[in-house]
């Protein structure tokens, strides 16, 4: 935590499709978003490194009880302090914070999801959140554009979990609902030895049909007056579909290489994005 915000950081940043996303917002709203974005990813980090269940939890709880200082002016990390203002200013529920710290533990403690239900559950937490989080910081005239935020979420961290299908595993961890891969004949033995198959692959194209439901039911609730708002959601929002597009592409053979959106295509899909939108 004392590395927050140095070169390493930011050059991480700037590798996230987020960074892409954030790019033409105002100076005030950019910057805001980088705080959290960087709060964000600290939890995130601490979540992902190499070091046993316990110590991370320790440190998970550390870090929400920097939280609860820099509510107060007094953690020792001016980031966190600085994001205590950016909530007064915004005027951001805490609860989304709370909510995606909830989120984080889930990934101490659990390693598989039962149904879609449980795994909704966690996407609301660790990507929904998020996006409620930056709906405030955008601002918006329709309450709707809540739901976008939430439904969009669910839908990124969905196609994220396709995604890395093969690089979760390799962590023990498995998103996929276990009903899912029940219903399709796909074994955990099979998943962690990156068998492609045609069982995979109907498991893959149902996970798909589901993000795509997600995306098509956010969109219905942004209106035509918040769109020039949520310029930097609708970018993410385009980059996330095309990496589903590319999957889907790739006949769901995510064992062989990871897929990901060259930054050429990024920037392109950001000025495409920007240009439809802009007011």
């Amino acid at each position: 935590m004392e590395q927050l915000l140095t070169d390493d950081f930011v050059d991480k940043n700037k590798k996230s499709s987020f960074y892409y996303s954030f790019l033409l917002l105002p100076k005030p709203k950019r910057e805001a978003i980088n705080i959290v974005y960087a709060w964000c990813r600290v939890a995130d980090d601490i979540v992902d490194e190499d070091e046993s269940v316990s110590t991370k939890r320790q440190r998970l709880l550390q870090w929400a009880r920097e939280f609860e200082l820099g509510l107060a002016g007094t953690s020792r990390y001016q980031m966190v302090n600085r994001l205590s203002q950016i909530i007064k200013l915004f005027n951001i529920p805490l609860n989304h914070f709370t909510e995606l710290i909830k989120g984080m533990e889930m990934d101490l403690v659990k390693t598989r999801y039962e149904t879609f239900d449980d795994l909704k559950m966690y996407c609301y937490r660790v990507a929904s959140t998020v996006g409620l989080i930056c709906t405030e910081i955008f601002g918006y005239k329709h309450e709707e554009a809540k739901v976008y935020a939430e439904n969009l979420g669910i839908a990124l961290q969905l196609t994220n979990i396709m995604r890395d299908v093969a690089t979760d595993s390799k962590k023990g961890r498995i998103y996929l609902p276990q009903r899912d891969l029940d219903f399709f004949g796909y074994s955990e033995e099979e998943l962690f030895a990156g068998k492609y198959n045609v069982k995979f692959k109907r498991l893959m194209m149902h996970q798909a049909e589901r993000a795509r439901a997600y995306f098509a039911e956010a969109i219905k609730h942004l209106s035509e007056d918040d769109k020039p708002l949520f310029i930097a959601a609708l970018i993410m929002q385009e980059i996330y579909f095309r990496l589903l597009q590319d999957i889907e592409k790739a006949d769901y053979n995510v064992f062989s290489r990871r897929i990901k959106i060259s930054t050429a295509k990024k920037l392109l899909i950001t000025a495409k994005v920007w240009w439809n939108n802009r007011k």
